[in-house]
């Protein structure tokens, strides 16, 4: 708490010293002579006008007057210095990082420019760059002030980066709802079997789509410690179960753990590759198990949009003989973008992947000639969604996804070759009633289109779901 404390105050004489006296007194020592108005040429005047509503307090102002300007004045040392500036104290430190970047591309000797482009970097989050930026500026012998200053940021930086060395996330949430079809299956209980001539078989019950109450409850965490600036090693896990009021049949059980290293390039790039590994029981019975790696590089073009490829593979296994035709092994690979309005309260997010099912079931006295009844599977998918704030504490959230597959084995009792089509559709809120704390309503929708008639489904499931983080 002490420390939380000092820190507190250490970025608050950050802003002071970073917005008032020091900033204007680095500023005028670090621009000469050259670079000020002489008052004779009018396109000065914006910038006089500019320099005026800086002083005023009224940096947004400034930067409104100076942006239709950009265009053509780029690459003019002053312009781009004061439209920096004016960005960077009106909450724009992405848009004053390229003006100072054309300062000192002109200029690298420019201190003010560079002071500041330390300060975007550090209000950005980019602290490897910031620190960079901060003891370079302290290499060209600046005022006793500035030194002070400097001083003190990257004594924030070198305290951020320790508190990051190793962290720590965990959750609990419990949770009450309703399912039309807790099983996902059929609601057509009798079919036409073209093997046996279109004969019609009536479906036993438990194969029939049933409703039910549940509840629900789940927890997990994960670890994560940096080894250095771009090297790091996270564990964690999750335990999810799923218990119906009266179709104990269909509870459900899951444990799924992952480990693995990050590499993180000037936080810019992101990898992260590791092994998994899960347990799924049914009914309290031990029912599969699935063990594989995952990998994903994520890149951020802008603090607005962000890009990744992720790929998966896993071996998924049944542990009742009888069940084990249906073994296969997944693989995934994909690619998503993320983008964050202007507004800075809504995000949009997208993907698209290829999946490959590989049918490994292994030859049994049930299953003489091996493999499961539709063969190997193709699959393409993509989703779509977004969240936005409605008020500081609480917002709303929306994703729809589609995923189209095909087998390529000829299914002996229907003849055919199954194709399916899948469409799933999410909504619903999150109240933060404290940081810790939130309640989530949710909808779910699934619709699963198939010509094999008893693989046609659908369910609504409406939540309500109360969630604990420990951070």
């Amino acid at each position: 708490m002490k420390f939380a404390k000092s820190l507190g105050w250490v970025f608050a004489g950050l802003i002071f010293a970073a917005s008032g006296v020091y900033a204007q007194e680095v500023r005028q020592l670090a621009e000469p002579e050259s670079r000020k108005p002489d008052g004779s040429d009018a396109r000065e005047k914006p910038l006089r006008d500019a320099e005026a509503l800086m002083k005023a307090g009224r940096p947004a102002e400034a930067y409104n007057l100076l942006l239709p300007l950009e265009f053509d004045r780029s690459g003019e040392v002053r312009f781009d210095y004061l439209i920096g500036i004016a960005a960077l104290d009106s909450g724009k430190p992405d848009k004053a990082t390229l003006a100072f970047e054309r300062v000192l591309a002109v200029d690298p000797n420019f201190a003010g420019a560079r002071l500041d482009m330390a300060r975007a970097y550090y209000q950005l989050g980019d602290l490897t760059r910031a620190q960079t930026e901060f003891e370079t500026v302290s290499r060209q012998n600046p005022p006793e002030a500035a030194r002070v200053t400097i001083r003190k940021y990257l004594d924030a930086i070198a305290a951020q980066q320790a508190a990051k060395q190793t962290r720590s996330s965990a959750y609990v949430e419990v949770g009450l709802g309703h399912d039309t079809n807790v099983n996902n299956s059929t609601s057509q209980s009798q079919i036409d079997v073209p093997v046996f001539g279109n004969q019609t078989f009536t479906l036993n019950p438990t194969n029939l789509k049933t409703a039910d109450n549940y509840y629900s409850a789940a927890t997990g965490g994960e670890v994560s410690h940096n080894l250095n600036a771009s090297w790091g090693l996270y564990a964690g896990a999750d335990v999810r179960q799923r218990g119906n009021i009266t179709q104990t049949r269909f509870d459900t059980l899951s444990l799924d753990g992952r480990a693995g290293v990050t590499f993180t390039d000037s936080g810019k790039n992101i990898f992260r590759i590791g092994g998994t590994g899960g347990r799924y029981n049914l009914a309290r019975v031990h029912d599969r198990d699935s063990t594989g790696f995952s990998a994903d590089w994520r890149h951020v073009y802008s603090p607005a949009n962000q890009v990744s490829l992720f790929a998966q593979h896993g071996r998924n296994r049944f542990v009742d003989p009888a069940m084990t035709i249906n073994d296969f092994d997944q693989t995934i690979l994909g690619t998503g973008w993320l983008h964050a309005l202007a507004d800075r309260q809504s995000v949009m997010f997208g993907s698209l992947f290829l999946a490959n099912e590989n049918d490994v079931a292994p030859v049994t006295p049930a299953n003489p000639s091996g493999g499961r009844a539709d063969g190997n599977k193709q699959s393409l998918g993509v989703r779509a969604g977004g969240q936005t704030a409605m008020r500081e504490d609480t917002e709303l959230f929306a994703s729809l996804g589609f995923q189209s597959g095909s087998y390529d084995k000829t299914n002996a009792s229907f003849l055919r070759k199954r194709k399916d089509r899948h469409l799933d559709l999410s909504a619903g809120a999150n109240w933060h009633w404290d940081k810790n704390w939130t309640l989530r309503p949710q909808f779910n929708y699934a619709r699963n289109y198939s010509d094999i008639v008893i693989y046609r489904y659908n369910r609504r499931d409406i939540s309500l779901t109360v969630r604990r983080d420990f951070r």
